[in-house]
C-alpha cells in the first residue's frame, strides 16, 4: 500500500511542478526595495505561522486514538475545536482592531504553543482545553495577520497593486509549498525518527516561537479605524436583512454549507477511513499527498478564473459531482480520497469570487454560521 502513496505522490509533484513552472510572467509588476524587505518580512513569518497549524493535521486523529479515545469522543474533541472557532471569530476581527493587530498575532503564537502542549497529556480535559485554544488560535490566524499587512501596506505608503503580489506569494508558500512539506516533515519526524505522534507538535511549538520572535523584534503596531467597527448584533441583522432580500444570497450560503460539511467530514474521518482495522499507515505523507491535490486544484482554479468567457457555474457543477464521487471511494475501494482535497481547493477559489458577486462584505455572522453549522451536523451523524 505504501508504493501506492509514493505512486501517487510522484504522479501529483510532476504534474502540479509542470503547472506552476509554464505560468506566465506577465504579471510580473517592479517594486520598491522597501517594499520587497516588508514583503519577505511577511512572508517569512506568515509560513512560520501556517507551518505550526500544518504539522498539526497529519496526527490529531491518530495521537486521540492512541491515547484510548473512542471515534465519539474524538468527535466532540473535533466539534469544541471548531466551535471555539467560530464563537470566537465573531468577536475577533473587532477586538484585533481595538487592541492592535500585532498583539493579535502574538496571542495566535502564545495560544497555539499551548494548545500544542496539551497534547502531551492523556487526559481528555486538557486535551479539551488544548482544541479550545487551538480553534481560537485558528481564527486568529485567518483574521489578524491579513488585517495587519492591509493595514501596514498602506500604512508605509506601497502601490495598492502590489498587496496582491503579496497575497499571492503567501498563498503559494503559506498553503501549498508549506503544507506539503510539514506533512512530509511530520511524517519524518513521527515515523522515521521514531519520535511518535505528539513530536509534530513539539515541532510546531518550535516554528511558531521563531515567528513570534521576529514578530515582536521586527513588527510594528496598527489598530483598526473605530469609525468602521460594528457591534456583533448589528452584523448579524445585516446577515439577516441581506439573506431575505436575496434569494442568490441563500442559495450561496446553502452550497458553501453542504460543501463545507463535506469537508470537516472528510478532515475527522480521513485517518480511520484508510486505517479502520488500526493498520499502520505513514500520516505525514499521506498529508502531504492531500496538500499536493489541493495544491493543483489551486492551480488549475486559476486558470479557470482567467477565463473571462467561462462561468464558474458552469465547471463548478462538475467540481461538485466529482467531490461527490470521491467521498464514495473510502466505501467502494481502500483508494485514498485525494481527489476530494483537489475538488475542495477549486471550491475555495471560487468561492471568493461567488461571495464578491453575491454578498456584501459586511455579512460577516452570516459567512461564519454556514462555516460551522453544518460542520456541526455532519460530525456530530458520525458520532
Amino acid at each position: 500500500m505504501e508504493v501506492f502513496y509514493y505512486l501517487v505522490f510522484g504522479v501529483l509533484s510532476v504534474v502540479v511542478a509542470v503547472l506552476e513552472l509554464s505560468k506566465t510572467s506577465k504579471d510580473r509588476i517592479t517594486t520598491s526595495s522597501a517594499f520587497n524587505s516588508f514583503k519577505n518580512n511577511y512572508l517569512v513569518v506568515y509560513s512560520l505561522m501556517m507551518a505550526g497549524d500544518w504539522l498539526q493535521g497529519p496526527y490529531v486523529y491518530f495521537l486521540y486514538s492512541q491515547y484510548g479515545f473512542s471515534k465519539g469522543e474524538i468527535g466532540r474533541l473535533f466539534i469544541a475545536g471548531f466551535g471555539s472557532s467560530m464563537l470566537f471569530g465573531t468577536v475577533v476581527g473587532s477586538l484585533a482592531d481595538k487592541q492592535g493587530r500585532k498583539r493579535a498575532c502574538i496571542t495566535y503564537c502564545i495560544t497555539y504553543i499551548l494548545s500544542c502542549i496539551t497534547k502531551h497529556s492523556p487526559q481528555y480535559k486538557v486535551l479539551m482545553l488544548g482544541r479550545i485554544l487551538g480553534g481560537i488560535a485558528t481564527s486568529l490566524l485567518f483574521s489578524a495577520f491579513e488585517s495587519w499587512l492591509v493595514a501596514e501596506h498602506f500604512k508605509r505608503g506601497f502601490e495598492a497593486q502590489w498587496l496582491s503580489f503579496t497575497f499571492s506569494k503567501a498563498i503559494f508558500l503559506g498553503n501549498g509549498l508549506v503544507a506539503i512539506v510539514s506533512g512530509l516533515f511530520a511524517n519524518f519526524i513521527a515515523d522515521n525518527l521514531g519520535f511518535g505522534p505528539v513530536a509534530p507538535f513539539d515541532a510546531a511549538a518550535c516554528f511558531l516561537a521563531i515567528g513570534m520572535a521576529i514578530i515582536l523584534s521586527s513588527w510594528t503596531e496598527n489598530y483598526g479605524d473605530p469609525s468602521e467597527s460594528k457591534d456583533l448584533l448589528t452584523q448579524f441583522k445585516g446577515a439577516a436583512v441581506a439573506i431575505a432580500s436575496d434569494e442568490k444570497i441563500a442559495l450561496l450560503g446553502a452550497i458553501q454549507s453542504l460543501f463545507e460539511g463535506s469537508m470537516y467530514t472528510f478532515v475527522f474521518l480521513w485517518t480511520p477511513a484508510l486505517s479502520p482495522n488500526d493498520e499502520d499507515i505513514p500520516h505525514g505523507f499521506i498529508f502531504a499527498t492531500f496538500m499536493l491535490a489541493s495544491m493543483l486544484g489551486s492551480s488549475i482554479a486559476s486558470r479557470l478564473m482567467a477565463r473571462a468567457s467561462l462561468k464558474v457555474e458552469s465547471y463548478m457543477q462538475i467540481v461538485f459531482i466529482i467531490s461527490a464521487f470521491t467521498l464514495l471511494l473510502p466505501i467502494l475501494t481502500t483508494v485514498s480520497p485525494a481527489t476530494f482535497r483537489f475538488c475542495s481547493q477549486e471550491r475555495e477559489r471560487e468561492r471568493e469570487r461567488e461571495r464578491e458577486r453575491q454578498s456584501p462584505n459586511s455579512h460577516s455572522g452570516h459567512s461564519i454560521l454556514c462555516d460551522f453549522l453544518p460542520f456541526a451536523v455532519s460530525v456530530l451523524v458520525q458520532i
